[in-house]
């Protein structure tokens, strides 16, 4: 079997007022690009991995990412379109494991969890159970609906799914001229039934400031995050 992790790093630091890319800052002594992809380095389940980032970042990136187990590809316009960009650079694979690099906590615990249950189903992504009770509003924001606890999940990466299945779904899109910012629901549009698996709440998203702080906290407690996987 041969698979392969995209980690999506074309993200800018935009929202954050900084003037470079957000997967160069460093959370407890890494760039956040180097903590997402070095979970995935040294898992058998993963023969290669794709860098998706901006052409201005390729030599950074590269100089961070040494391993021959990784090549970069420039993103495009959208998630959608940085994805498909890597996929076609892939000439045969069974599972394509997409990860944001915005995620740099993420276990290898998880990852393997996700895998083993997307080979199982063929489609599958991690998450957590919602804490707070959420509510749905309208255009003014008046409350119209609660929807139950119980039944949501707050979906993270990695997402991973049968690498021809995902290819029938972009393809199935592009032809709808659809373009999804969830590549789970890439493939629901096409019928998939997708798995979540029970993930971790320390897997954060590096969006804003305050998420910069949240992760050197939690960096700090791990002294790896290649965790047990049982």
């Amino acid at each position: 079997m041969f698979n392969v992790a995209v980690v999506l790093g074309a993200g800018n630091g935009t929202r954050m007022g900084i003037d470079k890319s957000k997967m160069l800052i460093d959370i407890g002594g890494k760039p956040v690009i180097q903590r997402s992809v070095e979970a995935f380095l040294d898992l058998p389940q993963v023969d290669e991995i794709i860098v998706v980032c901006r052409e201005c970042d390729v030599e950074a990136f590269s100089d961070i990412l040494e391993s021959e187990k990784v090549s970069f590809v420039i993103g495009g316009d959208t998630r959608q379109e940085s994805v498909k960009n890597a996929v076609e650079m892939i000439d045969e694979c069974d599972y394509i494991i997409i990860h944001d690099g915005a995620r740099p906590l993420v276990t290898q615990k998880a990852i393997i969890n996700t895998y083993d249950k997307a080979v199982a189903c063929g489609a599958a992504a991690t998450g957590v159970q919602v804490k707070d009770t959420i509510k749905v509003v309208d255009d003014k924001l008046l409350i119209t609906d609660t929807p139950d606890r119980s039944s949501l999940i707050s979906i993270q990466t990695p997402q991973i799914f049968n690498f021809n299945l995902y290819k029938k779904a972009i393809a199935q899109a592009e032809k709808e001229g659809r373009d999804y910012t969830d590549d789970c629901q890439l493939v629901e549009n096409i019928g998939q039934k997708v798995y979540a698996v029970l993930g971790e709440y320390d897997n954060i998203k590096i969006t804003t400031k305050e998420d910069i702080l949240h992760a050197e906290s939690i960096a700090v407690s791990y002294t790896h995050l290649t965790l047990p996987t049982t």
